[in-house]
């Protein structure tokens, strides 16, 4: 008996010795893991912990890509504005070539800084360092196209605050301005002479206008593409969380950074194990994102039940992606993954709204579209826009305007089309593939074989049946 009971014990114990599962992919003995499972452990939750900022601060990153290729082309920050007819040759998350842009880096090194629009079509907005939205300009803005003087205060900012400026209110150090001038009637000189009597200056001091530099014919590329999968992407980000002040009410994504070994006022120096994860997290974070722009299985993606249309923004009016439940952040990675700066003028979806944009990713069978075929398009007229339409295409991988000898990625009712938009009710046909449709070269927009593309059709100025479904584009077909 005795025996017996001695077995019955000993047995137990070694259960107890055993490693205990239950489910779980690491060994435990006696509760404790085992120092295998514990370095399992450990790398797996930096991972985890590493994909999520990484989806979290990449909208930060990517505006220190729009900085960066400024500064690249001698637009210093808070010194100089650029001005420019954008093409493919201006790398920058589906920018478009519809009207031109000016933008300049916002320095509140000098205190407020205040931005002068004249009177007239202007479609602009200034974003913090995170692209927060701080204040909208021109038609979308409080001014509503009457022009203005705007005022910008830095963070923290307690001094007086002057009567006659529209006052936005900064976060970070570093902001944004960007500003696009309507090119009413096709005249696009008229709009860039627009855009050269836009003044930024300081408030305090000497108010001398920030330079303006004409960019058009510049290689510019304004994007993170260079550092979103690799070591240099957390090192950018480093370098902006130490230089800017820490937001209240993003402690934890403080916090998550920090156990990565980022942290304001600390030396950024991971280790050959941490480096491995932060690399594997940058790629893994990137492809999620892609994933969620070009990949999603939401249904509130669809524009309508019978087009393969996409609606590019998941959320409604605001700009910080708000829900009732929290925030969107499959909507946010959507976005940032392909686009750049927020407004809520750029979510609406009413007639009021300012702008509208759909995204098609796949031809009517549900392909992915393909730079080595043909397609085409039927678009029916009139399309429902006060101002303007039209249909860009951009490089899947580079999630800017397609680069082809032909130097051209969008068709639009002010320019190629413009005699389309004249002849009232019908539709037209568009071509999109790698060899021009003999006829119509020039409603044709050339294609890589090899590449993936994607397209936005765009409304400036939408009504109402843009909104209801009483139209809509047709999908694009492949011609064999």
């Amino acid at each position: 008996m005795y025996r017996f009971v001695a077995m019955v014990i000993a047995l137990a114990l070694a259960a107890c010795d055993a490693p205990t599962r239950s489910g779980s992919p690491y060994d435990f003995v006696r509760g404790y893991p085992t120092e295998t499972a514990a370095q399992k452990a450990q790398d797996d939750a930096d991972f985890q912990r590493a994909v999520s900022a990484y989806r979290f601060w990449y909208p930060t990153v990517s505006m220190e890509g729009i900085f960066n290729g400024n500064r690249q082309v001698g637009l210093a920050d808070g010194q100089a504005m650029g001005i420019a007819s954008t093409g493919p040759r201006q790398v920058g998350f589906t920018l478009n070539s519809d009207t031109p842009y000016g933008s300049a880096a916002i320095d509140f090194a000098a205190g407020p800084m205040v931005i002068e629009l004249p009177p007239g079509p202007f479609i602009g907005l200034v974003n913090d360092h995170n692209q927060g939205w701080v204040m909208d300009l021109g038609l979308p803005g409080p001014d509503a196209g009457r022009g203005g003087r705007h005022l910008v205060l830095p963070p923290g900012y307690r001094g007086n605050v002057p009567a006659g400026y529209y006052v936005g209110r900064s976060p970070t150090l570093k902001a944004m301005m960007a500003v696009r001038a309507m090119p009413v009637g096709g005249d696009l000189d008229r709009a860039m002479s627009a855009l050269r009597e836009v003044k930024v200056y300081a408030l305090n001091g000497p108010r001398t206008p920030l330079a303006i530099v004409d960019t058009s014919k510049n290689k510019m590329d304004s994007t993170s593409l260079l550092w979103e999968d690799n070591i240099q992407y957390w090192e950018v980000l480093a370098r902006i969380v130490d230089a800017e002040p820490p937001l209240e009410a993003w402690r934890p994504q403080y916090g998550e950074l920090a156990a990565l070994g980022i942290q304001k006022g600390k030396p950024f120096a991971p280790d050959a194990r941490l480096k491995a994860i932060l690399e594997r997290a940058a790629k893994a974070g990137r492809d999620q994102m892609l994933v969620s722009a070009f990949a999603s299985t939401r249904p509130d993606r669809i524009a309508w039940p019978d087009r393969r249309w996409e609606w590019v923004g998941l959320i409604g009016d605001n700009a910080d992606f708000r829900t009732p439940g929290g925030v969107d952040l499959e909507a946010r990675d959507r976005w940032f993954a392909q686009a750049i700066v927020t407004s809520p003028a750029m979510f609406r979806r009413n007639a009021g709204a300012g702008s509208l944009y759909w995204l098609a990713a796949r031809d009517r069978s549900g392909a992915y579209l393909d730079g080595g075929k043909s397609y085409r398009l039927t678009v029916p007229t009139p399309v429902p826009g006060k101002l303007f339409w039209s249909v860009t295409i951009y490089d899947s991988q580079t999630r800017s305007q397609v680069q082809t000898d032909q130097d051209k990625a969008a068709l639009r009712s002010l320019f190629e089309l413009k005699d389309v938009a004249a002849a009232g009710s019908g539709a037209v046909t568009l071509f999109f593939g790698p060899t021009a449709p003999a006829g119509s070269e020039g409603r044709w927009i050339k294609t890589a074989p090899g590449r993936g593309w994607f397209a936005y059709f765009r409304i400036y100025g939408p009504e109402g049946p843009a909104f209801d479904g009483t139209w809509k584009p047709g999908d694009f077909e492949e011609v064999k």
